[in-house]
């Protein structure tokens, strides 16, 4: 990406810009000074077809004009907006500005429409209709890239409906989730674990604490290893939502189940991150969604009149 930023691509293209400014100056002075030799009868003497002659007049005057008015407001346009390289323009416009300025006009016209939710807690706006369809629109929009337009997700992708949560599913916890985002990271273990052999006995321990089809013999020699993932996943093996380890004990395999999956995971890590929504969304909004999302694995409080 360093090779999209660096300083040549804006020189490059405020070259061309100029170039292309040039080039009109040019086509209309070469036009202005050349002249084409006419016969008497105002034609330039070639024909095709044997009859089709081509006249020698001039190119109309509001043509010419034309090409005049774009080179006068190419260069207007260069001084006033960015064009030039690192040159700012006149104006100090931005599309960075110009967006942010139309953000906080959309905040301040659906502030009074978020303002009816603000007195309701979360539990109550996941059964509010209205609130719900403003929610449902906000994970279209934001969410279901991710984790799917029905919520639940993907390998890789937490499913939101089956109330197993990495990090925790109350209302704070999942608004926390949304507003500053999450990463996770289980380093790569064979090494704390052992030998190749030694990993296979881990994957079918692990297997073995979801009750999934394992190999008992292996497993109970994987048990001793295990020590090694207990850190994080508890002794139990039950995880813990503070670091957001996954409980390896409900048969919910966020990146793949079987024993290569687990081998993978113990050989190479994992990798995950959500990216935080708090420069997108506002507290409101982040709050309505949440509300939409909890309801996906829990029961909402009727709303009140």
């Amino acid at each position: 990406m360093s090779d999209f930023t660096a300083n040549f691509w804006s020189v490059y293209v405020a070259g061309l810009t100029i170039l292309s400014i040039l080039g009109c100056v040019l086509l209309l002075w070469v036009t202005a000074r050349k002249k084409v030799a006419s016969s008497s009868d105002n034609t330039t003497g070639h024909v095709w077809d044997g009859d089709l002659r081509e006249m020698n007049n001039p190119m109309p005057r509001w043509w010419v004009w034309l090409f005049v008015i774009t080179i006068v407001y190419g260069l207007l346009y260069l001084v006033a907006y960015p064009g030039l390289g690192s040159y700012q323009g006149e104006m100090g416009w931005t599309s960075r500005g110009e967006h942010a300025s139309e953000m906080d006009q959309a905040t301040k016209e659906l502030a009074p429409l978020y303002a009816q939710f603000a007195a309701k807690p979360v539990e109550e706006l996941a059964g509010d209709p209205k609130a719900k369809a403003i929610g449902e629109r906000l994970f279209v929009n934001n969410c279901a890239q991710c984790h799917g337009s029905d919520a639940r997700g993907s390998k890789g992708f937490p499913n939101l409906t089956d109330a197993d949560w990495l990090h925790g599913g109350t209302p704070d916890k999942i608004i926390e989730t949304i507003t500053k985002g999450r990463r996770g990271q289980m380093p790569p273990m064979a090494a704390a674990v052992g030998g190749a052999d030694d990993v296979k006995n881990v994957a079918q321990y692990v297997l073995s604490l979801s009750n999934a089809p394992h190999d008992s013999v292996r497993a109970q020699l994987g048990k001793a290893k295990f020590t090694a993932c207990a850190a994080c996943h508890g002794v139990d093996g039950k995880g813990n939502q503070a670091i957001g380890a996954p409980n390896l004990t409900d048969d919910i395999w966020l990146h793949g189940w079987g024993e290569n999956a687990v081998i993978a995971m113990v050989n190479n890590g994992k990798l995950n991150e959500m990216p935080a929504q708090e420069n997108k969304l506002t507290a409101e909004q982040i709050r309505v969604l949440a509300a939409y999302v909890w309801g996906f694995s829990n029961k909402p409080q009727a709303a009140k009149p």
